[in-house]
């Protein structure tokens, strides 16, 4: 009897019966199976990711996995978790190893050891992860009776092996690999051979408690990323690089954008050019939210305890939020705006002939964040959220989503962000029964399927109340963000409810779209400043344009037109310092300043300037009103025409 295997693109062919899926591999063409790493299978409903040497039995789908899959990578790095922890090993030989999975970029590895790493060992940890694949070690799984396993690792001294083989069931089977002198405890899959690394580097050193558990021991994490080119390990190194110039941290304050104070952790304060920053976004957000039918509310920050046991925050998100006592009642401060917004909805009664409904609010909320998970903008303890929310008829939900969806796609194009789309379906921990989340899952799939907009299907992780759609923008250095979020929601109205009054003059249940654009106001200021490392464009720069003097006699001119350029409604800073011209304009290009106009006597004279746009070394003379008047078209075009 042949094995029938189906491959991505629809095509079947037989094999022999114990094939291994490097063999299929190798027929189809010797390109594929060198580039090979593992193979995710697919049979009667379940799906796995394997090794390539598996003998395959029976009737499958399969997948050959590659470094440009990212399950392919995963593979590849947590492969190089094994090669780093063997060298290591080799060179500290009473290092325990703790676990070491893959993450999102590379992997690392928990381990427990006399030696404290320091930057000065990485070199040396690099090197020998080298010299190990070089040799080219096969992986070679083992299965083993959990009492055995026990035993192996004890010999060992492996005890943080010893309790993971523990946790596990009496009757478990225990797999092993091994490459060369190295033996991890590990599920897999993982590589064939250490060869296919061809690059590696370690990152960084950190701390942490075993199983995340501050009563446990302080182990040491060291991270690192493995390619299997040279040419991408100095591409990401370069990214690496790029991003720390970039770092939203260092131009914020360099910019004088926001700042964070001892007196309030994780609490932002903005600063002057901060709040010209996110009022220019916001007046982009009431513009473009207005054309689409959006209406604007605002709700209070804090609400009634039985509000949130309503809603389920309370038993959901309890452990997020803050509290206070009001005439000694439980009170809590709002980490979400819906269900102020549900208030705002039932606050009338309303007809079929209102909805759909979209109710908009840039509202403040709070969340407790642990001190360490604290990171300038991108993680914060209090943020405003451009939410809205739609209440709509059954028959709506595919139109509005798609009109959310079009909406999104406006906002993250004019930024220049290019964006996938990830749907999240029902989490364990939910409200609401199967059917109804199985009846918004396929609304949502339905919807993105009427404008063939692709996406991703991310099992498991959608909010309490309903299922999701979520966009990862990435930026101009290649890093994804996730931003937008339209999430469908059956539960909320029921707990609510919510009503209107139907064509046949009965109530019925609304249904419920929760959304934002931006997601945190703060992180998304965070993400643009990195993207455009601290250029922003005319239309958001907070100073747009600074002129400075050759020497003091231009000044009263300078005051004059600064005045001019003002009442044109553009944000202009002079500089009438004392000091030389080419020290001025190496400062002001140092604040990303977009227009530098520099008055000498021949300017003055003629009642002109010289203009010198951001990245250019030439200057332009023009009158004043001719570049009041560029400028002016060039920031309310935001970018769109020039």
């Amino acid at each position: 009897m042949s094995l029938k295997v189906t491959f991505p693109d629809g095509q079947i062919k037989e094999f022999a019966q114990a094939t291994t899926a490097l063999e299929i591999a190798q027929s189809i063409s010797g390109k594929l199976a060198k580039k090979a790493l593992a193979a995710k299978i697919s049979a009667d409903g379940a799906e796995k990711i394997v090794d390539l040497a598996l003998p395959l039995e029976g009737d499958l789908q399969l997948q050959i996995l590659t470094f440009d899959d990212e399950e392919g990578k995963k593979v590849f790095w947590h492969s190089s978790a094994h090669i780093m922890a063997q060298a290591i090993k080799r060179l500290f030989p009473d290092t325990q190893f703790g676990i070491g999975p893959a993450i999102k970029e590379g992997f690392y590895y928990d381990v427990d050891s006399s030696h404290v790493f320091v930057p000065e060992d990485m070199e040396a940890i690099q090197q020998e992860m080298l010299k190990i694949a070089k040799e080219n070690l096969p992986f070679q799984r083992q299965e083993l009776p959990r009492a055995e396993a026990l035993s192996f690792f004890s010999e060992r001294g492996e005890s943080y092996k010893q309790i993971l083989i523990s946790d596990l069931p009496e009757d478990a089977v225990i797999s092993t690999y091994t490459q060369g002198d190295f033996t991890d405890l590990c599920r897999g899959p993982h590589l064939p051979a250490t060869g296919l690394v061809k690059a590696a580097a370690v990152l960084s050193f950190a701390g942490a408690y075993w199983r995340g558990d501050a009563k446990n021991k302080m182990l040491q994490r060291i991270y690192a990323i493995t390619f299997p080119d040279k040419k991408e390990l100095d591409a990401y190194l370069f990214r690496i690089e790029e991003a720390k110039k970039r770092d939203h941290r260092k131009l914020g304050a360099e910019l004088g954008l926001f700042t964070f104070v001892d007196e309030g952790p994780g609490f932002p304060f903005f600063l002057p050019n901060g709040i010209v920053l996110r009022n220019q976004l916001e007046a982009y957000w009431r513009e473009i939210h207005s054309k689409a039918g959006y209406v604007e509310i605002r709700t209070p920050i804090i609400l009634n305890r039985s509000l949130w046991e309503r809603s389920g925050h309370w038993d959901h998100y309890k452990e997020n939020m803050y509290f206070t006592k009001i005439d000694d009642e439980d009170y809590a401060v709002k980490p979400m705006n819906c269900p102020g917004g549900i208030l705002v909805y039932k606050h009338n009664m309303h007809s079929y002939r209102e909805l759909p409904m979209r109710i908009g609010e840039i509202g403040l909320v709070h969340r407790h964040e642990l001190s360490g998970a604290l990171h300038g903008l991108m993680r914060v303890r209090a943020f405003w959220q451009d939410d809205a929310h739609i209440f709509m008829l059954p028959e709506q939900i595919k139109d509005e989503i798609i009109g959310v969806t079009r909406l999104i796609d406006t906002v993250y194009k004019q930024f220049g962000f290019s964006y996938y789309v990830e749907l999240s379906t029902m989490p364990e921990d939910h409200a609401g029964d199967d059917a109804v989340w199985e009846q918004a899952t396929q609304a949502l799939r339905d919807a993105m399927d009427a404008i063939n907009m692709p996406y991703q299907i991310n099992e498991g992780d959608g909010a309490f109340y309903g299922p999701k759609l979520d966009f990862h923008l990435t930026d101009s250095i290649g890093r994804t963000w996730q931003c937008g979020t339209i999430q469908l929601d059956f539960v909320m109205p029921e707990r609510f409810d919510l009503t209107y009054i139907g064509e046949d003059n009965q109530k019925h249940r609304p249904v419920m779209i929760h959304r934002v654009c931006f997601g945190s106001i703060e992180r998304f200021i965070g993400i643009l400043t990195e993207h455009y490392a601290g250029a922003f464009p005319l239309w958001l720069s907070p100073v747009q344009a600074r002129i400075l003097t050759i020497t003091e006699h231009q000044n009263d001119y300078a005051l004059q037109v600064a005045e001019q350029l003002r009442e044109a409604g553009l944000r202009v800073e002079t500089d009438l310092r004392n000091e030389k011209i080419g020290y001025k304009i190496r400062e002001a290009r140092n604040l990303k300043t977009p227009y530098l106009l520099v008055i000498g006597a021949k300017e003055a004279e003629a009642g002109a300037l010289a203009v010198r746009k951001r990245g250019s070394e030439e200057s332009i003379v023009m009158p004043v009103a001719d570049f009041a008047a560029q400028a002016k078209a060039e920031a309310e075009a935001r970018g769109q025409i020039f």
